[in-house]
């Protein structure tokens, strides 16, 4: 199964994506296509017979064309044809390659890539993994990013209105002049005359549409003729139809009635020049909507200082390699991931987390690229460079969730497929029925006119992709990242949220807090130093416990032979000759051990919230000892944000009764399940989620299952990767309140997108009748295409300003 993504620049409505969509599912071998009309791509998975060069065709003859770029490499290492063969054959492998042209003679080869599916950076690392090593030639330059793209889109727009508005104001002066100034038409009859009006209307509206207006009938236009109209379609046939008419009007009067000879130039000027308006300004919030995505992007340094044999270098980050030791100045940023070398200080990585108190940094302890240094100068050693590190990871993550499609984007799917051949019926329906009422041909033009323009489904289509857009940037800013941007809408219907207690809800970091020896015989600090010898072994948050309290008196781990871990029970050894035995009561019971002596003491310190842990001896208890894990500095303040909300919390943890109760009660947690197993996590998600949806919150790998298992999986970022790996949503920090602020934010965001859709709907509904004239027959007024045009993009920019709001969320 290979996956890609295809940039297209010819998407403009909710329509259009169903179409690419469509065309794309329909070659054989896809089994999985998804349209973004935000980010303006459409990512496919597939697998034989399909291809990316078909893939392209197919959107080719669906009229929306993907953006490709060309690039050339220069390849050493090649001596013969079958050189050239491996590094063809290396290039077409990958999914983002349309065409790979090898020529042995130069050294270099042309390649033709799917913009946004691969860089030149990666296909020369692919022919150099291959082993011809590549580099991209200077001279031809990657394509810009999504937020450079979106800007010369802005740019452009700016250039066509201004151009456009320059045009059309004449027209609107000469056309509307009489209804506003007293006197006007007089002036214009004994000046210019009539007929010269509106040939100067003619040509300036002409130029209007050949000009800045030709988008409309570039793509609207062939769009029509293949039998798959959209927005571009309505727009292109109704300023065509008040040109065509008025054109008629002005040099053939002849052909039309006297009373039917009436010109609407402006009304196709206007149409025009409103719509561009619209776009511009709904391109600018684009870019703001993306703002998230840049400034991820803008935090990476383009030079970072290397320290070589003969000195320190100054190199571009791109050229920087695993190992490679780096300077890292006071106040600057981490170039790319690694590990403190050398120095002492403090790091800025709420970049990172959204957590704003800087993090100690010492030799040994890893920096992430982007952050800021504080007022040390520090050296580290080059962990990950390129796509491999923290930072790209996250911007990668979260462009993968701006582009996902939320479930209710299904129902908005189906209505934008049928809703522009609809439109063109109701516009038909309109004219022909203005026509039978005898209101002459130039009323029933005008209300079909005003029908098409009204009902453009641009808002529809950017209701929610807009909203994820922002939602997800949003996040990103404040440590929260969505691996998928379906968690959004999920996580928004939850209703109750577990937690793991060890790492997500207390530090992780447990201390030995008691030890009471069982038999007299047997000194305190003779149980610590055998259990340490057992436990060195052990990765264990309460091994370490053990050793820690073990180091800390100076005591000498025994050595230990046959370490046995029992996973949920604790650990077997031979000590000093001796059966070891540590673990909790369930170990104690499956081995026979008899713990009446200190029972009432293991309740009490479970009472107190630390988990006891008895050692045997020979299969005789010797020792209780018990250790305690602090909460998180937040995980209160987590816990009663989620039930202000009205979420119901849980806690799940290996404890046992007493213990979990104890710590739940201190969190204000009132369901609590304990002596959970790690393969018993599943099974107590399945049995909260009887209630409703639910998201689980966890950080180790024994988490992994449960976070899949759940409706939502929020992993804490400071966990394992394969933690992280399994969940839906990352807290980048360690800190819990994380999973409240998500399901805060989905919840803005779900309501942001209902915002939009009923906007959306809304306006359709309302509108549409009353450009049919529907109130007319009542007293009422009708709607004018001038008046369409301005509501209509008046509706688009709406929804994309009322999605900016979201930037505000969890602040």
């Amino acid at each position: 199964m290979a996956s890609t993504v295809f940039i297209v620049d010819g998407m403009h409505c909710g329509a259009c994506t169903g179409r690419v969509e469509r065309a794309l599912a329909a070659e054989p071998g896809v089994t999985e296509a998804s349209a973004n009309l935000m980010a303006r791509s459409a990512r496919v998975d597939y697998e034989a017979p399909a291809t990316p060069a078909r893939l392209l065709e197919a959107l080719d003859r669906a009229g929306y064309p993907a953006a490709t770029a060309d690039t050339t490499l220069d390849i050493e290492g090649m001596t013969c044809a079958s050189c050239a063969g491996r590094v063809e054959r290396a290039l077409t492998s990958h999914g983002g390659t349309v065409a790979a042209n090898v020529n042995l003679a130069t050294h270099t080869a042309r390649v033709t890539y799917i913009q946004g599916a691969v860089a030149p950076s990666e296909l020369a690392r692919i022919v150099t993994e291959a082993g011809y090593p590549t580099r991209v030639k200077t001279e031809t330059e990657a394509p810009a990013p999504v937020s450079d793209r979106q800007a010369r889109e802005a740019a452009a727009l700016r250039r066509n209105v201004i151009i456009a508005s320059v045009l059309t104001l004449p027209v609107f002066v000469l056309a509307m002049g009489a209804h506003m100034i007293p006197g006007f038409h007089m002036a214009i009859m004994h000046s210019i005359g009539e007929r010269a009006s509106w040939v100067i209307q003619l040509v300036l509206t002409a130029l209007v549409l050949a000009f800045p207006g030709r988008v409309f009938l570039r793509l609207g236009i062939p769009a029509l003729l293949r039998g798959a109209p959209e927005m571009n379609s309505l727009v292109a046939l109704g300023s065509l139809a008040a040109f065509g008419y008025s054109t008629v009007v002005t040099l053939a009067p002849g052909l039309l009635p006297e009373s039917a000879r009436e010109v609407y130039f402006e009304a196709a000027a206007v149409i025009v020049t409103l719509i561009l308006v619209g776009r511009w300004m709904e391109a600018r919030a684009k870019g703001r909507a993306s703002e998230a995505i840049s400034r991820l992007v803008e935090l990476r340094p383009a030079t970072a200082r290397v320290e070589r044999d003969s000195g320190v270098i100054e190199l571009p980050v791109a050229e920087l390699a695993a190992g490679d030791i780096v300077q890292l100045a006071p106040g600057e940023r981490v170039a790319v991931d690694g590990v403190v070398t050398d120095g002492h200080g403090w790091i800025d990585e709420s970049m990172l987390t959204g957590e704003p108190v800087p993090v100690e940094k010492t030799p040994g302890t890893e920096v992430t690229g982007g952050t800021v240094n504080g007022s040390s100068a520090l050296s580290y050693r080059v962990t990950a460079t390129g796509s491999e590190t923290v930072l790209s990871r996250i911007i990668a993550m979260v462009e993968a969730a701006q582009g996902g499609k939320l479930p209710v984007q299904a129902l908005v799917d189906k209505v934008t497929r049928v809703f522009v051949p609809v439109v063109m019926a109701l516009s038909v329906l309109t004219f022909a029925v203005w026509m039978l009422a005898g209101q002459g041909l130039t009323h029933a033009l005008v209300a079909a006119i005003s029908v098409m323009i009204i009902a453009c489904p641009c808002a529809m289509g950017l209701a929610t992709p807009v909203s994820i857009l922002v939602g997800t940037g949003r996040g990103a800013e404040l440590g929260l990242l969505f691996r998928r941007g379906d968690a959004l809408q999920r996580l928004a219907e939850i209703e109750t949220v577990a937690f793991d207690k060890t790492g997500t809800l207390t530090e992780g970091r447990p201390t030995l807090t008691d030890l009471l020896p069982a038999d007299p015989a047997i000194s305190a600090d003779d149980v610590l130093r055998l259990a340490a010898g057992a436990e060195a072994r052990s990765e264990h948050p309460l091994a370490r416990a053990i050793l820690a309290a073990a180091e800390s008196r100076g005591l000498t781990p025994a050595e230990a032979r046959r370490v046995k871990a029992l996973p949920g029970r604790g650990l077997s050894a031979q000590t000093e000759g001796r059966a070891l035995l540590i673990g909790n009561t369930r170990a104690m019971d499956e081995a026979g051990v008899d713990l009446t002596r200190l029972a009432a003491a293991a309740e009490s310190l479970s009472q107190e919230g630390k988990t006891p842990i008895w050692i045997a001896l020979d299969g005789t208890l010797a020792a209780l000892m018990a250790v305690s894990d602090p909460l998180k500095r937040h995980a209160e303040d987590a816990v009663a944000a989620l039930r202000y909300d009205g979420v119901e919390v849980a806690l799940i943890s290996g404890d046992t009764r007493a213990t979990a109760q104890a710590v739940g009660r201190n969190l204000g947690i009132l369901r609590v399940i304990s002596d959970v197993l790690p393969e018993g996590k599943v099974e107590a998600v399945e049995t909260l989620r009887e209630r409703g949806p639910l998201a689980f919150v966890g950080d180790g790998i024994n988490d992994a299952p449960a976070l899949a298992a759940a409706d939502v999986g929020i992993a804490i970022g400071t966990g394992t990767d394969v933690a992280i790996e399994a969940a839906e949503v990352v807290i980048m920090g360690g800190d819990p309140q994380g999973a409240a602020r998500a399901y805060a934010l989905s919840r803005a965001v779900m309501r942001n997108i209902k915002q939009n859709l009923f906007w959306a709907f809304a306006y359709n509904a309302a509108l549409i009748p009353v450009a049919m004239g529907v109130l007319v027959p009542f007293g009422g007024p009708g709607l004018s295409p001038m008046l369409a045009a301005g509501a209509m993009a008046f509706s688009s920019v709406f929804v994309v300003t009322n999605a900016l709001r979201l930037r505000r969320a969890g602040a």
